[in-house]
């Protein structure tokens, strides 16, 4: 229905009481759910939080390991997803423009929090643009988080 939007989510791992099946649960729904950008915590007591009062608090461990393991797969994911930009033209904001080249985001780009898009030849670019221009990009390559293109 809309192709071009962007959906993010943040999710907690380790919660007081979470059980490996749940947490291979949230594993697999990542998995299909195909969202753009995702971020994991592990969680931890927050100062006045009812959470800190319930059963199940689980190791400092066991909570760093299930936040790894989601970011190990959400980079999995994240990279395919990328994959899927490369051929296609984007309407990229410029953001800075330097002698190592010049950097942009797209509309799913949340500026230091996604990744950006690095647009080449860089002195072709600078020349004719400036930070706060929108550029059509063709999205040359990807990796888990960015995109390389030309003007």
């Amino acid at each position: 229905m809309c192709p071009d939007l962007t959906i993010r989510s943040t999710f907690i791992a380790g919660f007081p009481g979470e059980t490996e099946e749940q947490f291979q649960t949230l594993l697999d729904f990542i998995r299909i759910a195909d969202l753009d950008r995702v971020g994991c915590f592990a969680y931890s007591p927050v100062e006045g939080a009812t959470a800190n009062k319930l059963d199940g608090a689980l190791p400092d461990e066991v909570r760093e390991d299930r936040r790894a393991r989601f970011m190990e797969l959400a980079e999995e994911l994240s990279a395919e997803r990328m994959k899927r930009k490369v051929g296609k033209t984007l309407k990229v904001l410029v953001d800075e423009l330097s002698n190592e080249g010049v950097v942009g985001r797209t509309a799913a780009d949340a500026p230091e929090i996604d990744g950006v898009v690095y647009i080449e030849p860089a002195k072709k670019v600078s020349k004719r643009y400036k930070a706060g221009d929108f550029v059509s990009v063709q999205i040359t390559g990807a990796d888990g988080h960015d995109l390389w293109g030309e003007v």
